[in-house]
């Protein structure tokens, strides 16, 4: 459903707003991260991913996102569900002074580096960084860090 930028702007002012990120990792362990064009997260490193729209089942979300942000439409099994996260940010994808709150749903999946088609329409560039790299990396955002934490690892949620 497409909402007019005014509409969505409320939106975005009085709710969370649901999202997937995919955490793609390649068959050498690295994990890929787009350079982000807009905000919120502008100009920062962070793993591809998108809102959910409304009426929109979480499956059909998962292979939207995954056509869009890597090229190929893959079904939600492809994916392991890598927990429930909340990103906080302190500006939005307008001009005006309001935050942005997303509940996020992760999913880890293993692809062949050759098989993505990425487009250029959300990220100016893409890079693929081991985690040691990506957690040492002052240019990935701390959203994206998280994903790789060592309480991440030992099975604490993302919450």
């Amino acid at each position: 459903m497409f909402l007019r930028q005014d509409d969505f702007a409320t939106v975005v002012r009085s709710t969370p707003l649901i999202s997937i990120d995919l955490i793609v990792e390649n068959a050498r362990g690295e994990f890929l991260l787009g350079k982000r064009l807009n905000r919120p997260a502008q100009g920062d490193w962070f793993v591809p991913g998108g809102r959910v729209q409304k009426d929109e089942p979480l499956h059909a979300a998962f292979e939207r996102l995954t056509q869009a942000e890597l090229g190929l439409r893959l079904p939600m099994s492809t994916g392991e569900f890598y927990g429930v996260w909340q990103h906080f940010y302190d500006d939005n994808f307008s001009e005006e002074a309001f935050s942005t709150h997303y509940v996020v749903l992760g999913f880890r999946l293993r692809v062949q580096e050759g098989d993505l088609q990425l487009l250029d329409v959300q990220h100016e560039a893409y890079r693929w960084m081991t985690p040691a790299a990506l957690l040492a990396s002052d240019d990935v955002h701390d959203n994206t860090r998280a994903y790789f934490m060592p309480e991440r690892q030992a099975g604490v949620p993302g919450l």
